[in-house]
């Protein structure tokens, strides 16, 4: 057992869960916040730690030739952290800043989120470092291919099954398709999620992370007597997730007052376009710089300026012991993996703010991949209309299910959520057995 494992292992069991702190660590911060659900269920020392720990870890070489014919050797990595529920499920980054703590906290709480909708997955992520501005199509399709190749016995539809996630995309997930095919020699649609619909993707995937926080927000706003006609929300991050996010919570009524991503945030009080700037966004690269419907701002800014709903929708570790204090918004609905540091969350906690967590606010990704490969299993595919659906009453269900959860142990809903989705896990831990 390694140092770090025996000691958080010993802490959980042995002693009163540690102190909440920031933590750089993302891996430590996940098992800070399952310390605290693991003494609320008084778990097992044996199945703490079979729990905590990742199942797998595959680290391995990428080597390949760049387009100036250079001989290029990038590190990748797939966790897979538990499979009890059924084949590992989660997505594959491409960054610069991709470690190895980091892949394996996505990979953890890939397993809390599955069990916390009721999906049959279990829990992994995918990471590459590079840095996919700088290389070409050619280059990134090399990559992809060899990565694939490289974890071939690792994925599988019955066994791990990849999706997008940050510089990832639909045709990323097509190359990681077509490379396993030729290695199955027969199409395998189920191997990825997240993919186009000519290959077998689901309708409605695309906006599922977005539509999953829209779904919950509003939930959140119900049961604190919020009207969205009436809220305000600021948007950090204008991705996929955060610019979807914002767009439907506009539907609902919702003024969006400030929207941000890597090169600044913008602020009108009196409502941002969002229409408009994703349009303005699409044409400048992707980027929202020098957008002119609002006052610039910054990222900073953006998390404690006046609202009434913050969705960081970025990176891990945006919201910190630092700006927690000052953050206005009576809830918080984590559209990223990871943006609240452990320290900050008992200062929100203290506070009365409502943090919706990760692990249920951007379930609706996973979600929809579990549509996904049900629909390729079954060679049958849905509309628009009933993935919607599906996904808003599983979305629903989940938030009422930690809500209630919450209540009962008067902890926090992130709390709540680790406390629901890690019985479920463990119930069905002991239920199957430990093979010998």
């Amino acid at each position: 057992m390694t140092t770090f494992k025996r000691n958080v292992y010993e802490r959980a069991v042995y002693q009163e869960p540690a102190p909440i702190r920031d933590n750089e660590n993302p891996f430590e911060a996940m098992v800070e916040r399952f310390d605290v659900a693991a003494k609320i269920l008084g778990l097992d020392p044996g199945l703490y730690e079979y729990l905590v720990t990742p199942s797998r870890i595959h680290i391995t070489a990428i080597p390949v030739v760049m387009d100036d014919g250079r001989l290029r050797v990038f590190e990748g990595y797939r966790v897979i952290h538990n499979e009890i529920l059924g084949p590992s499920k989660g997505g594959i980054r491409y960054a610069p800043d991709v470690h190895l703590e980091e892949v394996k906290a996505l990979a953890a709480w890939m397993t809390w989120k599955c069990a916390l909708v009721n999906v049959p997955f279990g829990g992994a992520k995918g990471g590459v470092i590079c840095n996919p501005k700088e290389m070409s199509p050619g280059e990134l399709e090399r990559l992809t291919r060899r990565y694939t190749a490289n974890m071939i016995d690792v994925f599988g539809p019955d066994k791990d099954i990849p999706a997008p996630d940050m510089n990832t995309n639909e045709q990323i997930m097509a190359w990681i398709l077509d490379t396993y095919s030729m290695h199955s020699r027969r199409t395998e649609n189920a191997v990825v999620t997240g993919k186009p619909i000519i290959l077998g993707g689901s309708r409605g995937r695309r906006e599922a992370t977005g539509r999953g926080v829209m779904t919950v927000t509003l939930a959140a706003m119900e049961r604190l007597g919020m009207r969205p006609g009436d809220s305000t929300v600021a948007v950090q991050g204008f991705g996929n997730v955060g610019s979807i996010a914002a767009q439907l919570l506009r539907d609902q009524g919702c003024r969006i007052v400030a929207i941000s991503d890597v090169t600044g945030g913008y602020h009108n009080a009196g409502g941002i376009d969002i229409d408009a700037a994703i349009a303005y966004a699409a044409a400048h690269g992707n980027t929202l710089e020098g957008f002119p419907g609002a006052e610039p701002i910054t990222n900073d800014e953006l998390i404690t300026c006046a609202c009434d709903v913050l969705v960081p929708a970025a990176k891990e570790d945006q919201v910190t012991r630092h700006n927690a204090p000052n953050i206005q918004a009576k809830i918080i609905a984590e559209g990223a993996n990871g943006p609240t540091t452990p320290r900050a969350d008992d200062i929100l906690n203290e506070r009365g703010i409502m943090v919706i967590p990760d692990i249920l606010a951007n379930a609706g990704g996973v979600t929809v991949s579990y549509f996904e490969w049900v629909q390729d299993r079954q060679g049958y595919f849905w509309t628009t209309e009933r993935v919607n659906s599906r996904l808003d009453r599983m979305m629903r269900t989940a938030f009422d299910q930690v809500f209630d959860v919450a209540q009962k142990h008067d902890v926090s809903l992130r709390i709540a959520a680790y406390v629901d989705s890690i019985r479920k896990v463990a119930d069905a831990l002991r239920l199957r057995g430990i093979y010998a």
